[in-house]
């Protein structure tokens, strides 16, 4: 019988090519180029199976253009917003991604940003790194101690509340505001808000953990960041489309926030340049799930769901 064949858009860890290579017949990128449309959509010709990343775009209309070969988007990553998930369940594809395994790596991103936003650790970088470091004082680099203070998580599943258990460990006070109260085994006594206009302002750092939909695109806006209490510092490892630029750049110039850390962005690679500029900024280039074993564990389950659906089964982790 033969191997399902597996379009595989981008490189992935050795161990995982190696067994799609075992176990299916898969059609690697060695030099890892992100494709164009026309390029996805000529090597999809005869595919059963597509195993992209969030750098590949499933809008509709590349959808509907898919060879009727293809029967499952495999995602390597958490996210979907990537893929038209109408598109997809118009066409009976089935869609998957990778939940859980990738929490714990982007828990500890969010954590690293709120300190390096708080401690000027970019700042005290490039002071070190261009031989700028002469002199000490008392008022030398000081930053804002987040000890004991109060955060606000937006969208409290599983990355959320592994980040609040992070946040836990500075002794800070755990707010969230999400579509629902969480069961108390859950929320560890957090407090919920039921409005984020409320939580904001009760919180010193806003850690943002929603999935980018219709309804959370620019969710952190003008009249949202004028809500922020003064020294508050601003957190996103979700995603880019959570946050209008243009606010959330005005706000930094003005002090509010007064730093932000980031580790995704609109338009990437690369991000609004203007924060490049901005000394109030600590900035990642999306690298939430970058870990060995992180990246590795996407991969399984990637391929579990491949397994799963190729043997007939329900795969575990379908959202279309």
């Amino acid at each position: 019988m033969s191997k399902p064949k597996v379009l595989v858009t981008r490189k992935l860890p050795d161990s995982v090519q190696q067994r799609l290579q075992r176990d299916y017949d898969a059609l690697f990128n060695h030099d890892d180029h992100v494709f164009d449309r026309g390029e996805l959509l000529a090597k999809a010709e005869g595919v059963a199976a597509i195993l992209p990343c969030h750098s590949e775009r499933f809008s509709a209309d590349v959808i509907d253009a898919l060879p009727d070969s293809v029967r499952i988007i495999a995602n390597y990553s958490v996210g979907v917003d990537h893929v038209d998930l109408e598109a997809a369940k118009r066409r009976g594809i089935v869609v998957t991604n990778t939940p859980d395994v990738l929490s714990d790596a982007t828990a500890e991103i969010a954590l690293l940003l709120a300190l390096g936003a708080a401690r000027r650790a970019s700042e005290g970088d490039r002071l070190v790194r261009r031989g700028a470091w002469t002199q000490w004082s008392p008022s030398f680099m000081v930053g804002t101690q987040i000890t004991g203070k109060a955060v606000g998580i937006v969208g409290m599943g599983r990355v959320g509340r592994a980040a609040a258990q992070r946040f836990r460990g500075l002794d800070m006070e755990i707010h969230y505001h999400n579509r629902s109260r969480l069961p108390e085994a859950q929320a560890q006594g957090a407090h919920y808000h039921a409005s984020l206009d409320e939580m904001l302002g009760a919180v010193d750092v806003v850690s943002l953990h929603c999935p980018a939909t219709p309804d959370t695109t620019g969710l952190i806006n003008a009249e949202r960041i004028a809500r922020l209490r003064d020294g508050a510092i601003l957190v996103n490892t979700a995603r880019g489309a959570l946050v209008d630029d243009d606010a959330l750049i005005a706000g930094l110039k003005a002090g509010k926030p007064a730093a932000a850390g980031l580790d995704v962005f609109n338009g990437e690679p690369g991000g609004d340049p203007r924060y490049r500029e901005l000394d109030n900024t600590f900035l990642l280039p999306h690298i939430g799930s970058a870990t060995t074993e992180t990246r590795a564990a996407m991969g399984e389950r990637a391929l579990a769901n491949l397994d799963a659906f190729f043997a007939g089964r329900e795969p575990g982790d379908r959202v279309a």
